[in-house]
C-alpha cells in the first residue's frame, strides 16, 4: 500500500505543479523586466526606443527617438506638425519636470479672417470646417521644439545618434498594417490635400495593407533636424516650405511665427491620492485638471471596499468625472492669457464640497450644475511611457488633433499638420451658453495655446518611489481612461494588465449620457440606469501605454484596444549590445 500511496501523492503533486504553472490569476500579462522599457502605440517605435537605450542613451534620448518614429509608424497621431505634454523624472536629482509643447495660434490670425463673420453673434453662420480641415486649421507646431528642447537639457547621446534609426525607418519604409490602412480609408479629408494624397493614396485608394510605405521627404526633413537642431525645422528651407504652402493656400503662418516658437518648462501640478503623489502637466492641459480633481473627489469615498467592476464603483467614477469636466470647462486656458485658479480647483476643500453633492441613490443631473455647450475633440492622440535602467522616466502624450490632423501635408517635407485651431472657444461672450464653447479662459486670441485634454501622469508610492507612468489618447475621454488605470492600481491592487483592461465608462459635463464599453456587465449597466444614468454604448475608450514599477521590477502593458501597440524591453547592456551588433 505504501508504494502505491507514494505514487498517488507523486501524481497529485505533479498535477498541481502543472496546474499552477499553466493557469494564471489573470489573462492580461504584463511584460516584466528590471532594465529599460518602452510602451508605445506601435511596437516598431518601441523597439527603436530600446535600440537607443542599448546605445547608452537614457529615457529622454529614447523618448525623442520614439516621438519622431511614431510620425513614421503612426502618422494619424505621431507627428512633427502637432504638439503635446511631457513629464520627465530625473532619478539622480529626484526631480519631476513638466514640458508644454502645444502649438499656438499664428500672430496674424484673427476671427474675421478665419470665419468671415462676426463672432459670437453670427456663430451659426460660420463654417466650422475652416478650423478642422485645411491650411487655416493649424497652430504653429510645437513637437519638434519640445522634443529637441528636452533632449538638449537632459539627453545623453548626440541628436544625430538619436535620430539615425528614425531616418532609416522613414527612408526604408514601414509595412502598412491593417490598422493604418483602415485609418487612411476612414480619413477622406486627406484626399482633399494633393500632397497627402500623393503620400498615402494610390489611384484614390489608400495604400494597401502589407505594402511598404516609404517617406523620403520626411527622411530629408529629419536629416535637417539631426544636422541643424531646431533651426532645421523652424528656420531655413523647411520653414520656408511651410510658410510658402500657407501663403499659397490662405493660411496664417509667418517665418516669425516659426522662429519665435518656444516650448515651456514648469513644475507639474500635484495632488496626493491615498498617500500616492500624482503628478500631471499644468494648464492648458484641462485633462490633467479632470484627473486630479476626480481623484480628490474619490478620496472621500472608500472605493477599495467595492469591487472594481461593481455598479457603485462605476457610479462614483462617473460622478467624479462629471465634476472634474465641469471645472475644466469653466476655468482652463493658456496661463499666459488667463489666470487659471489651479490651486482652488484641485484643492482638497473643494473636492470635499463636490463629494457632498454625490448621492449613492441617484445620478446627478446636468441641470443641477449648469447648462453648457462643448467643443468637438478628437480621439486620435497617442501616448508613450519609458523608463531606463537608472530609473529616469518619461510620460508623454502628443497629437495632431483629428486623425491625420488637418489633412494637410507640406509639399517636399512629409510633415502632416495639426488642426488645433479647432480647440479654441469661439463662442466666448455668448450669454445664452456657458462652459467649454464659451469659456473665458479658452477664448481665441492670436499667439495663444488652446486647451487640451491630454494628460500624461506620473505616480509615486507612499515611500516616495516612482510607481506608475501612464497616459492615453481619446479626446475628452482621456481622463476616464487614465483614472481607471490609476484607481485599478491604487484602490484595487490589480496588476497593470488587469487595470488596463477594466471596462471603461465616461461621463462628461453637462451631458446626461454615461458612455460605457461593450465589456461592461449588462447587470451593472441596468443598475446604473436605475440610478438615473442615461447609458449609451460606446466604442473603446483610449489606448493607455503604461509602466508599473513594483518591488524593483518594471511591469509594462500596452492597451489591447488599438492594434500594433507593444512593450519593448532592454535585455543587453550597452557593451554587450555593441558586441552583438
Amino acid at each position: 500500500m505504501l508504494p502505491r500511496l507514494l505514487f498517488v501523492l507523486f501524481i497529485s503533486s505533479n498535477a498541481w505543479a502543472q496546474y499552477s504553472y499553466i493557469d494564471y490569476a489573470s489573462p492580461y500579462h504584463p511584460t516584466i523586466n528590471q532594465r529599460g522599457m518602452v510602451a508605445s502605440q506601435n511596437m516598431d517605435s518601441s523597439k527603436i526606443g530600446i535600440a537607443i537605450l542599448d546605445m547608452g542613451g537614457n529615457a529622454i534620448d529614447a523618448a525623442v527617438a520614439v516621438g519622431f518614429s511614431l510620425a513614421v509608424t503612426l502618422p494619424r497621431a505621431g507627428n512633427l506638425g502637432g504638439g503635446g505634454f511631457m513629464l520627465v523624472y530625473l532619478k539622480e536629482r529626484n526631480e519631476i519636470i513638466a514640458l508644454d509643447y502645444l502649438g499656438l495660434s499664428p500672430e496674424n490670425s484673427n476671427l474675421q479672417d478665419l470665419f468671415g463673420v462676426q463672432l459670437p453673434e453670427d456663430y451659426e453662420k460660420a463654417d466650422r470646417d475652416i478650423v478642422r480641415y485645411g491650411y487655416k486649421a493649424s497652430t504653429v507646431p510645437g513637437t519638434v521644439a519640445g522634443l529637441l528642447e528636452v533632449h538638449s537639457n537632459f539627453g545623453r547621446l548626440s541628436l544625430s545618434e538619436v535620430l539615425r534609426p528614425v531616418i532609416e525607418q522613414a527612408r526604408n519604409g514601414i509595412e502598412v498594417s491593417y490598422d493604418l490602412y483602415m485609418a487612411l480609408e476612414s480619413s477622406p479629408h486627406l484626399k482633399e490635400n494633393s500632397e497627402s494624397r500623393k503620400i498615402f493614396f494610390d489611384n484614390d485608394s489608400a495604400v494597401k495593407e502589407s505594402t511598404i510605405l516609404k517617406r523620403p521627404y520626411l527622411a530629408e526633413t529629419l536629416e535637417k533636424i539631426a544636422e541643424e537642431g531646431t533651426r532645421g525645422f523652424y528656420e531655413g528651407d523647411t520653414a520656408q516650405k511651410i510658410v510658402e504652402a500657407m501663403e499659397n493656400n490662405g493660411g496664417f503662418f509667418s517665418l516669425e511665427d516659426l522662429k519665435n516658437y518656444r516650448p515651456r518648462f514648469s513644475e507639474p501640478i500635484l495632488t496626493v491620492y491615498r498617500g500616492h503623489r500624482v503628478y500631471a502637466p499644468r494648464p492648458p492641459s484641462g485633462g490633467a485638471i479632470v484627473v486630479l480633481d476626480s481623484l480628490n473627489i474619490l478620496e472621500n469615498f472608500d472605493l477599495g471596499k467595492y469591487k472594481p467592476n461593481s455598479s457603485t464603483t462605476y457610479h462614483l467614477l462617473a460622478e467624479a468625472l462629471r465634476r472634474g469636466h465641469m471645472d475644466r470647462s469653466r476655468y482652463i486656458g493658456d496661463p499666459s492669457f488667463y489666470d487659471v485658479p489651479v490651486g482652488s480647483i484641485i484643492s482638497k476643500k473643494r473636492a470635499r464640497e463636490l463629494a457632498k453633492t454625490i448621492s449613492f441613490r441617484s445620478a446627478s443631473s446636468s441641470q443641477s450644475m449648469s447648462p453648457d455647450s462643448f467643443l468637438e475633440e478628437s480621439n486620435d492622440t497617442t501616448h508613450f511611457s519609458i523608463i531606463d535602467e537608472d530609473g529616469n522616466a518619461v510620460s508623454n502624450t502628443y497629437t495632431l488633433g483629428y486623425s491625420f490632423g488637418s489633412g494637410v501635408s507640406i509639399p517636399g517635407t512629409g510633415i502632416l499638420m495639426n488642426n488645433h485651431m479647432n480647440n479654441f472657444a469661439y463662442r466666448y461672450g455668448d450669454e445664452s451658453i456657458r462652459g467649454r464653447a464659451a469659456s473665458p479662459a479658452n477664448k481665441f486670441d492670436s499667439g495663444k495655446r488652446p486647451t487640451s485634454t491630454m494628460s500624461p501622469v506620473m505616480i509615486f508610492n507612499q515611500e516616495g518611489e516612482l510607481q506608475l507612468l501612464t497616459g492615453s489618447p481619446g479626446g475628452a475621454r482621456i481622463p476616464a481612461a487614465v483614472l481607471r488605470v490609476i484607481t485599478g492600481i491604487v484602490d484595487f491592487d490589480l496588476n497593470i494588465g488587469e487595470a488596463t483592461m477594466l471596462p471603461r465608462i465616461n461621463k462628461d459635463w453637462p451631458f446626461e449620457g454615461l458612455d460605457y464599453e461593450s465589456t461592461a456587465s449588462s447587470d451593472v449597466i441596468s443598475i446604473l440606469e436605475n440610478l438615473g444614468h442615461k447609458t449609451q454604448l460606446s466604442r473603446t475608450m483610449g489606448s493607455t501605454q503604461s509602466i508599473h514599477i513594483e518591488k524593483g521590477f518594471n511591469h509594462g502593458y500596452s492597451d489591447l484596444r488599438r492594434p500594433n501597440a507593444g512593450v519593448a524591453i532592454q535585455t543587453l547592456g550597452p557593451l554587450e549590445s555593441s558586441m552583438v551588433n
